[in-house]
């Protein structure tokens, strides 16, 4: 398995490690749970440097750029970071990245661990030598500080006045005397910035943000907390909610989607769906009834299957079970019944509105 530069600072933390998309990363420090409510209320800490980045520059960037995402990059200042998806030509997603327009003519994707190799592949397959590519994926460590002391505690480290850093957009600067692509994204559904930085320089970075966050109660963050913070945000997972199978109007990301740029890959099949009507749609569901709703378990209307679920927890926050998962159409609209079928029974539930848990 790989490794981040952070593994050794991870056993110290006392961190159990499993192994995720082929990396041997921390799952929790002490408890999921209570490293997911310091991220609700305080501040944590995540090493995310199993992710990958793929550089796209030149003056052909932009149109190589447009014709890989199914999102407007020409919209994008320089400065500012776009969350969008690659597209096979059927349809199906590729991936899911955030792209960052980090000068002119350079743009830096962060991808899926489980598929920075594949997506550059694609990516290199699409860009007949238009554009110079560069997989910088074993040049950056990726370091999240996510919560509503972020900021306070991120401040301390930097000249860089963080107040002006609106969401989705990124600066570079120093970061306890370190040079720092700081952006200001994230996937907990808080407020917080993700910070690329050479692997060689990540770890006295994290040691600061662990100094720098001491009063806030800073904690360290593994993937099981990362990822009940994702769902009760109602972001998706790549392999999970999404993948080749589904498209973007199937998943609810048809905002993401501009018909009326020059052409990309799935346009044509993307605008078939939207004209026919997609046969599936993904869902979140609130269980009122106790229970645990498990990736893959049935979803009920009545006595019928009408889905599964893609991504299933017991929300911390809400103390309920919460899960997304693909329907049909007749079955989404908000206040429907839906049961989970958990272990033979059925715990009942119903569609709500995403994000599940809404943050201050």
């Amino acid at each position: 398995m790989k490794r981040t530069p952070l593994y050794q600072a991870h056993r110290a933390l006392g961190a159990r490690l499993i192994e995720f998309s082929g990396w041997e990363m921390p799952l929790q420090y002490k408890s999921i749970v209570a490293e997911h409510r310091a991220v609700r209320t305080g501040v944590g800490l995540f090493d995310l440097s199993h992710m990958g980045e793929i550089e796209l520059r030149g003056p052909q960037a932009l149109a190589v750029c447009q014709e890989l995402l199914v999102s407007d990059v020409a919209r994008l200042q320089l400065g500012q970071a776009q969350y969008s998806v690659l597209c096979y030509p059927h349809g199906g997603i590729v991936d899911d990245v955030i792209v960052y327009r980090i000068a002119g003519d350079r743009y830096l994707f962060c991808v899926n661990a489980a598929n920075s190799e594949h997506d550059y592949d694609w990516m290199r397959a699409h860009n007949h030598g238009r554009a110079e590519l560069i997989n910088r994926s074993d040049e950056y460590a990726l370091i999240a500080i996510q919560g509503p002391r972020a900021a306070a505690t991120l401040q301390r480290l930097t000249p860089l006045d963080l107040m002006q850093l609106r969401r989705y957009w990124c600066v570079t600067g120093e970061v306890g005397g370190i040079p720092t692509l700081v952006a200001r994204t994230g996937y907990t559904g808080e407020d917080g910035f993700e910070l690329f930085v050479s692997l060689h320089h990540s770890v006295p970075l994290w040691q600061a943000c662990l100094d720098a966050g001491r009063q806030e109660g800073i904690v360290p963050v593994g993937l099981g907390a990362r990822d009940t913070l994702r769902l009760e945000a109602g972001y998706l997972l790549y392999g999970n909610d999404i993948d080749a199978q589904t498209t973007p109007l199937e998943a609810g990301l048809q905002r993401l989607v501009r018909f009326d740029k020059p052409a990309f890959l799935g346009r044509e099949a993307l605008l078939r769906q939207q004209q026919s009507g997609v046969s599936r749609q993904l869902v979140a569901v609130r269980l009122h009834d106790p229970g645990v709703p498990r990736r893959g378990y049935a979803l009920w209307s009545g006595d019928r299957v009408v889905g599964h679920v893609t991504s299933g927890t017991l929300s911390p926050c809400l103390g309920t079970g919460i899960a997304l998962g693909y329907v049909p159409p007749s079955y989404t609209a908000v206040g429907t019944p839906l049961a989970v079928e958990i272990r033979g029974r059925h715990a009942q539930g119903q569609v709500v509105t995403r994000p599940f848990y809404h943050t201050h």
